[in-house]
């Protein structure tokens, strides 16, 4: 893929999905074929936070019953402090794109970003090494942070 093709690439998935969220992008190698350059994308983005007023299902609250003195238990304190150990959750896009290169269509650009999934990060990396490996193109997979995605973005044009 050269860097004007992923500039575009990188530049038709921010216009479809917050850059300021997306925490990683992994690019594909771009196959050339009958005329036609293709390249794919998984897309990490940090989910959106509830609005104000929507109601969680799992909420902590700490409440305490108020008990008689008689009825009281007396426990040790616990050394550590129960924590929620669950990973970080992403919405998961892929991103795929298809450049006309010769014949009457010539310069045609089509790109389409779908949500897939909702996952840590961890089970992004390993869907992505895997696939890679299959395909025997593990070379050729780019991770990019989202803040190198951001980086790669054009300017904006000022007026």
């Amino acid at each position: 893929m050269t860097d004007e093709t992923r500039a575009r690439f990188l530049a038709g998935i921010a216009a479809q999905v917050p850059a300021e969220r997306v925490a990683e992008v992994h690019l594909f190698g771009a196959i050339r074929q009958g005329g036609q350059e293709s390249g794919v994308a998984v897309i990490a983005v940090h989910r959106e936070e509830p609005a104000p007023g929507d109601v969680e299902l799992e909420q902590d609250v700490d409440v305490e019953p108020e008990v008689p003195a008689e009825h009281e238990i007396h426990a040790e304190p616990e050394d550590e402090e129960v924590s929620d150990t669950r990973p970080t959750r992403y919405t998961v896009y892929t991103a795929r794109f298809r450049h006309t290169l010769k014949g009457p269509e010539r310069g045609k650009w089509e790109l389409t970003v779908t949500e897939e999934a909702d996952a840590p990060l961890l089970t992004v990396d390993a869907v992505v090494r895997g696939v890679s490996r299959r395909s025997g193109e593990a070379d050729e997979t780019i991770r990019l942070s989202g803040d190198d995605f951001r980086a790669a973005l054009p300017e904006p044009a000022s007026a």
